[in-house]
C-alpha cells in the first residue's frame, strides 16, 4: 500500500526539526524532552512512509521539489529530492536522532537549549542529504557547525572547550576549500554556459566536459573538505578529541551521522561530478583508504580510553568507503554505501554502550575499570558482546555484508585489473584486509578488559544493569544490525540502480583511458 504525499513530503521532513526547535524554545524545561521525542518519532515515521512510496527501479530523482529564490547576481534556488543513496541516509538520520534523543534522559542542565540544538543539528543533517542544489548543500553542510559546537562546548567533558574549538576549526577549514571549489566550478562553467546554475543534477552532466585541469582543481577542493569530515589521515585528529569530550547522545550523532556527510559528499560530488579524476587518482585514494583501515586499527590497540578506541575505529571503518568509492566496481560502491549505513548504526550502539558504562563507573579508562563487570551488568555485557562482534564483521551481521562487498568488489575491480599497476594494485587490497584481523584484536581485547577477569572491590554492589530505556535503545539498534546482516537486499535494492549508474559513467572513463583514440 502506498501513500501519496505529493512533492512536499521532503520539505515537511526538513521543516519538522526546525519547528520542533522553535516550539521547544517556548516550552517549559520539563516539556522539552517530550517535545523532542515526539518530533523525532514523527520524523522517523515520515521518513519510513517516504521509503514505502519510493520506487527504486525508476530512473532519476523522486519526491523532487524546486523553487527559485532569485537569479541575480547568483542563481539561488531551493531544490530537494531523493534517490536510493540519500533516501537511505535520510532514514538513518531520523532513526539515529530518535535513539540519541531517547538516550538524552541524563541531560538535566539547560534541557531546552540542548534539545533545541539537537533539532537544529537534525535539520542541517537532513538538509545535506536532501539537497540537490550545490549552494544549498554548502549552507546546510556548514550550518551543522553551530549546534554541534555548542553541544560539545556546553554539555561536554572537562576539555570540552578545546575539543569544540578544534572541531570547529578543522571543519570550517574544510568548508573554505568546498566554497572555493563551488565558486571555481561555477565561474568556469559560465564560460561554456551563460545560463549555468548550482543544480547538482545538471552539474553531474556538465562537469565531466570541463578541461582536465579544471576538473582536477575542483575535485581536490571538494575532496579535502570531505575527507576532513570523513575523517581521514592526516586530518582526522579532531575526531577522537570531539568524541571523548562530547556527551554520549552527541557522540552517537557524531559517529552515526556527521561522518556520513563526508562519505556522502565523496560519492555524490567527487565521484558523480568528476569521474575522470577518480580514474586518474583512484589508485592513490585506494591506498589512502587502505592505510586508514590498517593504521587506525593499529592505533586502537594502544588506547586505554573506551571512547578513543571507538573513535579511531570509526576512522578505520570510514577507510572502507574510500576504498570502495575509488576502485571503480559496482559491488564495491554498493558496499561503500552499505558501510555508511551499517557503521552509522553500529557506532551509535557502541558509543551508547560506552556511555552506559561511564554513567555507572564515572571513568572511561580501562585500567581504572579493571574488568569483571559482567557479573553486575549481564544485560549490558550481552549488548556489548554483540556490538563488538558486529564491529569486527561477524557473518550474519551488517558489518560483514559491507566489508565483504568492498573487499571482493575492489579485488576484482576494473581499476585494479586494468589501470593500477605494481604496488598499487591487488597488494593494496590485500594489505587492507589486515584491518579484519586488527579489528578483531582490539574489539575482543576491549571486551576482555571490560567484562572478564576478577572484579575490583570498589565495584562490588555499586553497579546496576541496563534500565528499560537503555534496553529499548540497545535492542532497537541491535535488531537493525541483525536485519541488515540477514536481509541486506532490503537496503541494497533501494540504491542499486543509483550506484549502477554512477559506476557505468566511471567505467566508461576507464575504457576511454585504456583505449585512447588513434592519432592520424
Amino acid at each position: 500500500m502506498h501513500f501519496d504525499f505529493g512533492h512536499t513530503s521532503l520539505t515537511l521532513l526538513l521543516l519538522l526539526p526546525l519547528i520542533a526547535s522553535l516550539v521547544i524554545a517556548f516550552a517549559s524545561e520539563k516539556a522539552s524532552r517530550k517535545i523532542a521525542i515526539a518530533a523525532s518519532i514523527i520524523m522517523f515515521a515520515l521518513s519510513l512512509l517516504i521509503w514505502l512510496n519510493f520506487h527504486p527501479a525508476l530512473a532519476g530523482i523522486q519526491f523532487e521539489q524546486r523553487m527559485i529564490w532569485f537569479d541575480i547576481p547568483l542563481p539561488v534556488q531551493y531544490h530537494v529530492g531523493v534517490d536510493g543513496i540519500n533516501l537511505s541516509l535520510t532514514i538513518l538520520t531520523t532513526f539515529i536522532v530518535l535513539m540519541a534523543v531517547l538516550a538524552s534522559d541524563s541531560v538535566t542542565t539547560r534541557p531546552k537549549l540542548y534539545y533545541s540544538f539537537v533539532m537544529l543539528l537534525t535539520m542541517s543533517l537532513l538538509g545535506v542529504f536532501l539537497s540537490l542544489d550545490l549552494l544549498q548543500f554548502f549552507v546546510f553542510y556548514e550550518l551543522e557547525l553551530i549546534p554541534m559546537y555548542f553541544l560539545i562546548a556546553i554539555w561536554g567533558g572537562p576539555n570540552r572547550s578545546y575539543a569544540a574549538m578544534k572541531f570547529l576549526l578543522y571543519t570550517f577549514f574544510g568548508g573554505v576549500f568546498m566554497l572555493a571549489a563551488i565558486i571555481y566550478v561555477y565561474s568556469q562553467m559560465l564560460a561554456f554556459d551563460p545560463n549555468n546554475s548550482f543544480d547538482m543534477l545538471a552539474l553531474a552532466q556538465r562537469c565531466p566536459l570541463l578541461p582536465k585541469v579544471i576538473q582536477t582543481f575542483a575535485f581536490f577542493g571538494f575532496f579535502i573538505a570531505f575527507i576532513i569530515k570523513l575523517p581521514s589521515f592526516p586530518v582526522h585528529t579532531w575526531l577522537p578529541d570531539a568524541h571523548v569530550e562530547a556527551p554520549t547522545p552527541i557522540s552517537m550523532i557524531l559517529a552515526g551521522l556527521l561522518l556520513k556527510m563526508g562519505s556522502y559528499g565523496l560519492v555524490r560530488i567527487c565521484l558523480g561530478f568528476f569521474p575522470g579524476v577518480i580514474v586518474e587518482y583512484g589508485k592513490w585514494i585506494m591506498l589512502l583508504g587502505a592505510f586508514n583501515i590498517v593504521w587506525a586499527a593499529m592505533a586502537c590497540l594502544v588506547q586505554k580510553d573506551m571512547k578513543r578506541i571507538i573513535a579511531l575505529s570509526s576512522v578505520s571503518h570510514m577507510g572502507f568507503v574510500l576504498l570502495g568509492m575509488a576502485c571503480i566496481s559496482s559491488l564495491a560502491l554498493q558496499g561503500a554505501v552499505f558501510q555508511m549505513i551499517s557503521h552509522g548504526i553500529i557506532s551509535a550502539l557502541l558509543f551508547f554502550l560506552v556511555g552506559a558504562v561511564y554513567e555507572r563507573t564515572h571513568t572511561r579508562d580501562l585500567g581504572e575499570i579493571g574488568g569483571g563487570l559482567a557479573k553486575q551488568m549481564p544485560v549490558l555485557f550481552y549488548f556489548w558482546m554483540f556490538a563488538c562482534l558486529a564491529n569486527l564483521g561477524l557473518p550474519g551481521l551488517s558489518g560483514f555484508v559491507a566489508e565483504t562487498a568492498i573487499y571482493y568488489g575492489s579485488f576484482t575491480s576494473v581499476m585494479v585489473s586494468s589501470v593500477v599497476k605494481g604496488l598499487l594494485g591487488k597488494p593494496v587490497v590485500i594489505f587492507a584486509t589486515l584491518g579484519v584481523v586488527l579489528t578483531a584484536g582490539y574489539m575482543l581485547w576491549l571486551l576482555k578488559r571490560l567484562f572478564f577477569g576478577p572484579e575490583l572491590s570498589k565495584w562490588v554492589g555499586h553497579l546496576t544493569d541496563a534500565r528499560p530505556t537503555e534496553k529499548l535503545i540497545a535492542w532497537s539498534l541491535s535488531v537493525v544490525v541483525i536485519g541488515l546482516g540477514i536481509f541486506p537486499l532490503v537496503l541494497t535494492e533501494q540504491y542499486n540502480y543509483t550506484t549502477e549508474g554512477l559506476n557505468r559513467v566511471v567505467a566508461a572513463q576507464v575504457t576511454a583511458l585504456s583505449n585512447p583514440p588513434a592519432k592520424h
